[in-house]
């Protein structure tokens, strides 16, 4: 396994030191198991030097490093003077090779480490009404300089910021004083200023400094400065992302900010899509129009896949498009994808190149087996670092074994991320006409399983109250079970006549929905050679179907 040296600068800063060390600790922890060994060391002002951390893994036996330059952006330091401290270091360390990563930013990582980081400044006041000066180190070169107001952009877009301005602490302009007077004269009221920076020292100091006195020489104003990006979790992955990357020799253009490949906060409808050609909004001829209805509620919570997690999302009941928002934005942003039968096919189609795709269905299935499996494939994917979505059809908690995936990844420390579905006890009803519960019909809906039948020890279900019942039934997992189910209901007092619909393939374009009564359903179901995934919904609702079929979708 290669080793990673991670090589910061170095600052005056004792607690700037201290979080370096810190970040370095948890890179190391959270990369247990994916990267062989993990060092950190300073290109100068502090301890480690770089030839400790260097002579340290080379030491332990490693010949092949990756050099990752812990700097948001490529200048001086990234630039020239890392690499040719690493070239030191290989004449002193004869036969060492060394793989270059690139700079961290931008990255949506990083933005969303700094969106929250304004975010505690603004303790609860609204994003749409504060200006945000985003302060870069600044440098003598003009592209470094460039990456900031890049990152600027990139934390305005879609995040309901009133605006979003890039500044310098030192060497660039515009200064900290010179970027609040632009955004004062703007109209600006309300202004948090943002340090692009990593860790403490001199210069984030300066630029608490140069704020506080601008806000004291300017009292109607509520200048607010938010915290650094520091050590946290985000850093840490993002720096185990590019040691990936170093390996894979994928140092790619600007593609992590590419919003037809990595989801950003307002673009969902764009990862994965082609181009294709549309008007301009100001085109004379329009037909392309951007609506702006919701500036003034921005949201609040963009949920996003970190590496390393695992979101367990609902496909819902079948057709492709019947996913959430939400579940797509995860499948967009998934590495692997472990799917169930009834997740919906045509989505792992839609996947990006190169993600893994596990199909849950050809686990080997033995006493409780195949879900242990699924549970430690899931686990080993995020402890490897990567994005993972458990896929599954319908709602993932309702008897989805959705939960028992939750608190396997939580034994094994690992995050979760939960995205409910459209279950379809409530959407194959529906989506055949029948609403589960109506007006003067239904008060209440009780989805049941049937896997097992009622004179099963193991059932958990109080059949006799359901046969006392007059509310709505669905019945999930019964096809074969459905002709014992409804004897039962009736022999527990349920009228013979009840209306039954059985709906096969829900939403598809193959969808049957057969209407029946309690007491001929199971003969039916038999007769018509019924097929999972099938509902079957009984009670007086039933009789509210249009006397049509209704067509899928």
């Amino acid at each position: 396994m290669s080793a990673l040296v991670i090589v910061g600068h170095g600052t005056r800063s004792a607690a700037g030191v201290d979080q370096f060390t810190a970040l370095v600790d948890r890179v190391r922890r959270r990369a247990a198991g994916s990267v062989g060994d993990v060092e950190g060391g300073f290109i100068e002002l502090s301890r480690p030097p770089l030839t400790d951390a260097v002579a340290a893994l080379a030491g332990r036996g490693h010949r092949s490093l990756v050099a990752l330059p812990l700097v948001l952006t490529a200048a001086g330091h990234g630039k020239g003077d890392i690499p040719a401290a690493m070239a030191r270091e290989q004449a002193r360390h004869p036969g060492l090779t060394y793989r270059y990563g690139r700079p961290l930013g931008p990255h949506p990582l990083l933005l969303t480490a700094l969106a929250e980081r304004i975010d505690a400044a603004l303790a609860g006041a609204d994003r749409a009404g504060t200006w945000v000066a985003l302060i870069g180190r600044g440098s003598t070169d003009p592209d470094a300089n460039a990456e900031v107001a890049k990152v600027a952009r990139l934390l305005w877009e879609g995040r309901g910021y009133a605006g979003v301005e890039p500044g310098f602490v030192s060497l660039a302009e515009p200064s900290v004083p010179a970027v609040l007077e632009r955004l004062r004269r703007l109209g600006a009221r309300r202004i948090v200023v943002a340090p692009y920076f990593l860790f403490a020292g001199v210069l984030p100091d300066r630029i608490v400094a140069r704020s506080t006195e601008f806000a004291a020489a300017h009292p109607d104003l509520d200048v607010r400065v938010a915290d650094l990006i520091g050590d946290c979790d985000a850093l840490a992955d993002l720096v185990l992302e590019r040691h990936a990357e170093a390996l894979r020799g994928d140092i790619r253009m600007n593609c992590d900010t590419c919003a037809y490949r990595v989801l950003m906060p307002g673009f969902a409808d764009k990862v994965g899509r082609p181009q294709t050609p549309h008007d301009h909004p100001d085109d004379p001829v329009g037909g392309h129009h951007h609506h702006h209805h919701d500036h003034h509620h921005p949201q609040r919570h963009e949920p996003t896949l970190r590496p390393g997690q695992v979101a367990i999302v609902g496909g819902g009941p079948g057709p492709d498009d019947l996913i959430t928002v939400r579940g797509r934005a995860m499948l967009h942003a998934a590495d692997v994808v472990v799917a169930d039968r009834l997740a919906p096919q045509g989505l792992l189609a839609g996947l990006r190149p190169g993600v893994l795709v596990v199909d849950a269905a050809k686990v080997p299935r033995g006493p409780s087996m195949g879900q242990d499996t699924i549970n430690d494939t899931l686990i080993r994917h995020a402890r490897a670092g990567k994005r993972v979505v458990r896929l599954k059809g319908g709602d993932p908690y309702v008897f989805g074994r959705g939960h028992e995936e939750v608190q396997a990844c939580a034994a094994a420390g690992v995050e979760t991320v939960l995205v409910p579905g459209v279950s379809s006890a409530v959407a194959a009803p529906a989506l055949a006409g029948v609403p589960v519960t109506h007006r003067g019909v239904a008060h209440d809906v009780t989805v049941v399983s049937g896997h097992l039948p009622p004179e099963h020890p193991g059932s958990l279900v109080e059949w006799a109250a359901l046969g006392r019942s007059r509310g709505t039934l669905v019945l999930l997992m019964a096809v074969d079970t459905i002709g014992r189910i409804a004897e039962t209901l009736v022999a527990q007092g349920r009228a013979a006549d009840t209306p039954v619909l059985m709906v096969q393939d829900a939403g598809h374009p193959g969808q049957r929905a057969l209407p029946t009564t309690l007491d001929e359903v199971g003969e039916l179901a038999a007769r018509e050679g019924v097929r999972p995934p099938a509902v079957f919904v009984v009670g007086p609702v039933v009789a509210l179907a249009p006397v049509a079929a209704v067509a899928a979708g």
